[in-house]
């Protein structure tokens, strides 16, 4: 199994997954999971003729733990870190979720010269947090009662979290209670401490700013049931802050689209691949 040592920390191992040749995707995974929610995706995107790769964000999945280093910048190091030690050149950057923001700090922090395009699926982009600028967020309030909950009772948390990833009740069941159970499994196995450190950096972590940075060719996908990620907070002010996007409604989506709309999903990201 392949991992990656950073430089500048030698006890931290990322792991990822590395398939097919041509052009270089790299699939970054939303919170709480790993690089295996990238499944029902990465099949046609090899079938296109892509190199695919998934990686575990450090202390999920395989990918070791550490102490510190969940801010976006660090995440974004580790990013760069992948494309520096596999040589990839003209990456494709698919960020799912909070992994959005690794794909616009990247740009920020490391410059789009590298960087073919990009899409940002279900993502946080660019603002999670409620404010006065901002009414349509997650209340302060919400975004506290979830990391009380993960420092308290993390693993019953997360059951209700990924019910609500799909919107998932007894009027709809988009998904099966098994996709619910192997989402836990994942998700429980996780680090404690990234889990929550990872959930203060997308909670608190505003991009607004950094949109101007975003001048590549992007795909921007929300569904408007969101009730992770509203689409008023981040799909929707994406689309008016990046200058060159293509963007997509999926309607009735939840923020699990990659699973519930998964063929819708998989179509829109063979369009936007193969039309120039």
């Amino acid at each position: 199994m392949p991992y990656l040592t950073k430089q500048d920390n030698k006890n931290f191992e990322l792991y990822y997954e590395d398939f097919g040749s041509g052009q270089p995707i790299i699939l970054i995974h939303g919170w709480p999971l790993s690089g295996k929610s990238w499944e029902l995706q990465v099949s046609v995107l090899l079938d296109l003729g892509y190199r695919v790769i998934t990686y575990d964000r450090k202390g999920f999945g395989k990918s070791s733990p550490t102490l510190e280093g969940y801010d976006y910048d660090n995440l974004a190091s580790d990013l760069h870190e992948l494309i520096t030690q596999l040589e990839l050149k003209n990456v494709i950057l698919f960020g799912f979720s909070m992994g959005g923001g690794e794909v616009v700090r990247y740009l920020t922090n490391y410059g789009s010269e590298n960087v073919d395009k990009i899409a940002l699926i279900s993502s946080i982009i660019p603002l999670v947090k409620q404010k006065d600028d901002n009414p349509h967020g997650v209340s302060e309030e919400e975004l506290y009662g979830i990391l009380t909950s993960l420092k308290t009772d993390r693993v019953t948390f997360l059951e209700s979290f990924h019910k609500n990833f799909y919107n998932y009740g007894l009027l709809s069941q988009k998904v099966s209670q098994k996709q619910l159970d192997y989402d836990w499994s994942i998700a429980s196995c996780a680090s404690p401490i990234a889990t929550i450190k990872c959930a203060e950096s997308w909670a608190n972590t505003d991009f607004r700013p950094e949109l101007v940075n975003v001048n590549v060719k992007t795909l921007i996908v929300h569904g408007d049931d969101d009730q992770i990620v509203p689409i008023e907070t981040a799909g929707r002010q994406a689309a008016e802050g990046i200058a060159d996007n293509d963007f997509v409604i999926i309607e009735g989506g939840p923020h699990g689209l990659n699973v519930t709309h998964a063929e819708l999903l998989n179509e829109t990201l063979t369009k936007f691949l193969t039309n120039n």
